[in-house]
C-alpha cells in the first residue's frame, strides 16, 4: 500500500501497520490500515469530500483533524455525525457521505 498516510496523530497516537482491512465507502470497497483514522484511510484512497453542508451544499473534509469541529462528519455504520478524524478503522465498516447535518442537530 503506497500512499501518503497519517502515521502519527495527536489524539490516536502512532500508527503501526499491522493489518490491512477493507471498509466500504459510498458503496466502494477500499483498503485501510486497522486502527488508523477513517479520514486518513479516505485521503489515502483519494476521497477528499466527507459531507455536504445543509444550506449551501458545500463540500467539507478534514479541517482540525483532532475531533473539535464537525467538517469531517460522516455516517459510519448507520450513525450520523461520526467524526472520522478520530474514529478508528475496523474491518467491515460502512462509511457514507453525509448530506447536511444528519440527525446530529449541528447547524452551519
Amino acid at each position: 500500500m503506497r500512499s501518503m498516510r497519517i502515521i502519527e496523530h495527536p489524539i490516536l497516537g502512532e500508527q503501526k501497520v499491522d493489518k490491512i482491512v477493507h471498509i466500504t465507502v459510498d458503496g466502494r470497497t477500499i483498503e485501510a490500515i486497522e486502527g488508523e483514522a477513517i479520514a486518513a484511510a479516505l485521503y489515502a484512497a483519494g476521497i477528499k469530500t466527507f459531507r455536504y453542508t445543509e444550506k449551501f451544499h458545500k463540500p467539507r473534509s478534514i479541517f482540525c483533524a483532532i475531533g473539535r469541529c464537525t467538517d469531517c462528519a460522516m455516517i459510519v455504520d448507520g450513525v450520523p455525525c461520526t467524526r472520522t478524524c478520530v474514529t478508528k478503522v475496523r474491518e467491515g465498516m460502512v462509511v457514507e457521505t453525509q448530506e447536511g447535518c444528519g440527525k446530529c442537530g449541528e447547524t452551519e
